[in-house]
């Protein structure tokens, strides 16, 4: 099938090549050049395991391209995934001219019937502004209620985890497709199933709903992930105080069948590109229709606090001033397997220690070019704390010197350090630790004193050691 993506970020490049990778023929289309001139010349602008082998192989194919030809990519596509930047309004609500934009160039460039798809993430009832946009240009066209030039919007939200996106999308636990129930909205069906039935081989994937449904489904989806992140996180500053053990209550929580054990995990607070935009929308939404959700609000507030808890830590163990003090962070992308540094909790953890005089020793994987961009942003005002910056290419760079260790995000190459080597890298044995990967026992008895999220801390002369 032809197919047409409009927008090369994170949602639209993984959809491109995965539905180019069973043997569609893929258009898609950026206004952004740079992005464009690192795709076609073999690049990828993000960082998203296995993406990059699949670009390669439908590149070579002839299966898939890339362009700024906004007409040509009309055009070229019966199906139309629109698939750009909702970013969060001062309200918090989602900004849509991007959206919009996209549908606007669809109906001046139509050449035929389209299924026109909201891939990204929409408030309820954009659809009717997406067909509004679509209908207002086919109209200056003269081409209004042409069956020739007409179209069917659909709702198809995307449902990937960054670091897994790839293996979502050939693998989906669901297909969620909103439809109209009318004429355009049968075609449309026939055109979507026929997309999707490589997917649907083993059983029957699809869930088929009404637009607006197919729209709040995946808000909501992200906002009870969100919801239990926020429950654990508020559960283990409980903990803290009242000497439990998160991790023992989270195993007793998650071995009851109607929990389970995702998305339990205490730790510095959820960010990324979906949860935090995705709850305050949301909440927006239901502010504008004259309702209050009071659990999400109270999620987002949780999750603010919550990206301080590490710091507030580090200030009760080693006071408020840190000047001449240094930290090696371990971790600086919102989570492991990504770039991505939208909403990372080392942005909060990080700036902190530099506004009390700290200097910090930065590390992570794949991020590192893309957190230099962002903080060189973040800190643009601060050209002291800016200097004070380093960002190192290797774990052990980090550590030279350091006073502690921070860890922020739980890359599998934190999990099982040399802790000997790591203890003698530091100035002082003390580690804080944001994802609680290790066991406080273990470390008190290795001579490291410990702080983690929720979990008792083990006073070192317990074990024969000091500080």
């Amino acid at each position: 099938m032809k197919v047409t993506i409009v927008g090369t970020g994170y949602v639209g490049l993984v959809t491109g090549a995965c539905l180019a990778e069973i043997g569609n023929d893929v258009f898609c289309v950026d206004v952004d050049p740079r992005k464009i001139e690192i795709l076609n010349s073999g690049g990828v602008p993000i960082h998203e395991p296995g993406l990059q082998e699949m670009l390669r192989r439908t590149r070579a194919a002839g299966r898939i391209q890339f362009s700024t030809d906004v007409k040509a990519s009309v055009e070229h596509g019966d199906i139309q995934f629109i698939a750009v930047g909702t970013p969060p309004d001062e309200d918090g609500s989602a900004d849509l001219q991007y959206v919009l934009a996209a549908a606007r160039n669809i109906g001046k460039y139509s050449n035929g019937f389209k299924v026109i798809v909201d891939k990204s993430t929409v408030p309820v009832g954009t659809a009717l502004q997406v067909k509004r946009a679509v209908d207002e240009e086919l109209k200056a066209r003269g081409l209004e209620g042409s069956e020739k030039h007409g179209f069917s919007v659909v709702s198809n939200p995307e449902f990937l985890k960054e670091g897994a996106a790839v293996d979502d999308f050939m693998r989906p636990d669901r297909i969620v497709i909103g439809i109209d129930d009318d004429r355009a909205g049968d075609l449309a069906r026939e055109k979507m199933k026929r997309l999707y039935t490589p997917f649907n081989r083993n059983h029957e994937r699809t869930l088929y709903m009404d637009v607006r449904s197919a729209e709040f489904t995946k808000y909501a989806a992200n906002a009870m992930l969100a919801t239990r992140i926020s429950f654990m996180n508020d559960l283990s500053n409980l903990a803290d105080t009242v000497g439990a053990d998160i991790e023992s209550v989270r195993r007793g929580m998650g071995s009851d069948p109607r929990i389970g054990y995702h998305f339990l995990y205490a730790g510095c607070g959820y960010g990324g590109s979906c949860f935090p935009k995705d709850v305050q929308a949301l909440a927006q939404t239901a502010r504008e229709n004259g309702h209050t959700l009071r659990v999400l609000e109270a999620v987002e507030a949780v999750n603010n606090d919550q990206k301080s808890v590490l710091v507030n830590k580090i200030v009760k163990r080693m006071g408020e001033d840190l000047r001449g003090r240094t930290f090696a962070v371990w971790g600086l992308a919102f989570k492991p397997n990504t770039d991505d540094m939208r909403e990372a909790s080392s942005r909060r953890i990080i700036e902190a220690l530099l506004a009390r005089g700290a200097t910090v020793r930065g590390y992570d994987p794949v991020a590192r070019d893309e957190a230099q961009r962002v903080f060189a942003l973040d800190l643009a005002d601060r050209p002291d704390d800016l200097k004070r910056l380093h960002l190192v290419n290797t774990q052990q760079d980090a550590l030279t010197g350091a006073d502690a260790l921070v860890i922020v995000t739980e890359w599998k190459e934190f999990k099982s350090p040399d802790f000997w080597h790591l203890k003698s890298a530091l100035k002082t044995p003390v580690i804080f630790d944001g994802r609680n990967l290790y066991e406080p026992e273990s470390m008190a008895e290795m001579g490291i004193d410990y702080f983690a999220i929720g979990r008792p801390h083990v006073e070192l002369d317990r074990h024969g050691s000091s500080n």
